[in-house]
């Protein structure tokens, strides 16, 4: 029976949902999905996927003695509806907030978040790592990797489920198919055929016939093996995940909760190998605007609930994003050769743009980064000018093959690295914190960072013109400066920077688009008499080195400033400089870079004070270095 009082209130923990029928699941779940939406409108977010789990969430919950069952989602974005039935609904307006609730699972924030997520295709690997120590200690709880159909492009995937059958007898995968790629859309033939296969009576039958089969010949027993699970696989579309050693269930339509309650349960009897429930979902379910909207409503900013019109403003100024993908479609009407790489990010990356230009010169491989950067490779092997355009905090995924097949075959593969230094909201898991250390280090890579439009849009000229090595341009995540950008840029000189302002106190030398708070920074001394050389290095490899050894020789100071990990930028103009001999006659050298934590979500600009990487915190710098009494210096000035 459905109640008239909001059974979401009397949820304070997973297991309050046991004792509930039907009835009141399904009631519940729309209370969850009224929940979601309403707080997501006042934080903004990832919609869409969690919209399309909220059943499949309730009845995991439901059947499974969480947190004691092992519940581990993929990539987080879907994991809403999860983190309001585990204790944190009261939270849920604090979501990817300074000093609130993670957009993804987070293990310090709940005891029902066994594993981190916000990379894709985590979940199966970490499930088997649970079961493994599960098995280790003689336990029986059960272990469930919630994977979305998307995540199955990784090849991670079907490394984990490869050796899954190898490893334990108990896992349960629900593969989340919210695009219908794998399966058509399900009906009631699907749901009936998806709860016989998972039920006892037909388990039984099925061990009778192996019985049976077990009395024959070598032969006719692969034969009769083979025959029972094509028959299933006619109507399931389950051969190829048998192959791997999973018992596959579906598709079953992932909104339908009695069947997902059923088969479910049904799933939880299996000891004798893994096995993989296919449910079919839909993106955005339950909320008009998002079911109706393009990309379902995956991330939105503000909304209002009734109309789900978003609170985007008109950016005064293009992101830095549209301003790579203008010049590189610009590069690419006059370059046949080039090319554009991307994995499963063409919005993100704004290459959906460069898509439409030249449909037939982009490709999207999927959410498959190492293979992105390996194809890659290969294109330039053979001639063409790839640009690899992949956020900071991915590439990361794909380092082996940057060293491997591009890096030491010395290949033009050309490295758009959008979201680099700190994101935001989105957290650590998404910042771009590490590439300059990671690529500087690899011999022969050309490493720059644009500090602003028009410096971007040179970088993409230049990376376009350098077709004897690899190279990469680095850029954050947002809106530019409002610096303009010509009809078409022209290259930099390969390891030249630029000096923007002289002085004689002390040399400032920036890297990326640090370089209007280190502009701001050498007013602030101005205005206290202590004029600033401030300089834009432009590449982190190969160094200006005559410029930045004019830096040190004219000054009693040098502070480098950077949007990356301790181990980049600085640490190369300090490793020069001690070769060079130029820090024997005292030269101060501080490095300004992200701190060596991971850094939680909050407002960009917050992050970066926290950093110590904005104005103040570079005047602070400065005067400390010199010997400046603080306490008398108006650092605001």
């Amino acid at each position: 029976m459905v109640s008239n009082t909001p059974l979401l209130d009397t949820v304070t923990m997973p297991a309050d949902t046991r004792g509930m029928a039907l009835g009141q699941l399904r009631q519940l779940a729309d209370e969850v999905r009224a929940e979601m939406i309403d707080a997501v409108s006042t934080t903004g977010g990832h919609l869409g996927a969690g919209l399309g789990v909220v059943e499949l969430t309730v009845a995991l919950h439901h059947v499974f003695e969480t947190p004691r069952d092992i519940l581990i989602w993929d990539v987080g974005h879907q994991a809403y509806p999860h983190k309001i039935l585990t204790g944190r609904r009261d939270r849920m307006r604090t979501l990817r907030q300074g000093g609130g609730l993670s957009g993804f699972t987070k293990r310090a924030e709940s005891e029902y978040d066994a594993f981190g997520a916000a990379h894709a295709a985590t979940s199966i690997s970490a499930a088997l790592g649970f079961c493994a120590a599960r098995d280790q200690r003689g336990d029986n709880n059960k272990v469930i990797a919630v994977i979305g159909d998307g995540s199955m492009s990784a090849g991670m995937a079907y490394e984990a489920m490869n050796n899954a059958a190898e490893t334990t007898k108990q896992l349960i995968v629900v593969l989340n198919d919210n695009d219908m790629s794998i399966a058509p859309p399900v009906g009631g033939m699907s749901a009936y055929m998806a709860r016989l296969v998972s039920g006892g009576g037909y388990q039984s039958l099925r061990k009778l016939g192996k019985t049976m089969a077990g009395a024959l010949p070598k032969p006719l027993q692969e034969a009769a093996r083979k025959a029972e699970e094509f028959a299933r696989g006619m109507v399931t579309g389950g051969t190829f995940f048998e192959e791997l050693g999973f018992y596959y269930i579906g598709p079953i339509d992932g909104h339908d909760l009695e069947n997902l309650v059923q088969v479910l349960k049904n799933a939880k009897e299996f000891n004798d190998r893994p096995v993989l429930v296919h449910v079919v979902t839909q993106k955005g379910k339950g909320y008009a605007p998002a079911e109706n909207a393009a990309d379902k409503y995956h991330g939105v900013v503000k909304f209002d609930v009734v109309t789900g019109k978003q609170a985007k403003t008109p950016a005064a100024t293009p992101s830095y994003t549209k301003v790579f993908a203008t010049e590189l479609i610009k590069q690419a009407e006059r370059d046949d050769r080039i090319v554009a790489i991307t994995a499963a990010m063409p919005s993100g990356t704004g290459l959906d743009l460069f898509g439409q230009r030249f449909p037939d010169r982009t490709y999207d491989v999927g959410i498959a980064e190492q293979h992105a950067v390996t194809f890659a490779a290969g294109l330039a092997a053979d001639g063409m000018k790839p640009f690899a355009a992949i956020y900071s905090t991915f590439l990361q995924r794909g380092y082996d093959q940057v060293v491997h097949d591009v890096a030491i075959q010395g290949l033009p593969v050309r490295f758009a690295i959008d979201r680099a230094g700190l994101v935001g909201a989105d957290g650590p898991t998404h910042a771009g914190s590490f590439d300059i250390g990671f690529l500087g280090a690899l011999p022969g890579f050309v490493v720059m960072a644009a500090a602003d439009e028009n410096e971007l849009a040179r970088m993409v000229a230049t990376s376009a013109a350098i077709d004897d090595r690899p190279s990469a341009f680095r850029y954050p995540r947002g809106d530019g400066t409002g610096v303009g950008v010509p009809d078409f840029a022209e290259p930099l000189e390969i390891g030249k920077g630029r000096i923007l302002r002289e002085g004689n106190a002390l040399a400032i030398l920036s890297l990326g688009t640090r370089l209007a708070e280190t502009l701001h920074a050498a007013d602030i001394l101005a205005a206290h008499g202590l004029t600033a050389t401030v300089a834009d290095a432009r590449f982190a490899k190969p160094l200006d080195e005559e410029m930045i050894l004019r830096l040190a020789r004219e000054h009693e100071c040098l502070i480098t400033i950077e949007e990356g990990s301790v181990g980049g930028f600085g640490a190369f103009v300090l490793q020069m400089l001690a070769e060079r001999g130029a820090l024997d006659r005292g030269l101060k050298v501080r490095t300004l870079t992200l701190p060596d934590i991971f850094q939680d979500q909050d407002k960009p600009e917050i992050m970066y004070a926290q950093a110590h990487l904005d104005a103040e915190a570079i005047v602070r710098t400065a005067l400390k270095a010199l010997g400046v009494d603080q306490a008398t210096t108006n650092l605001r000035a």
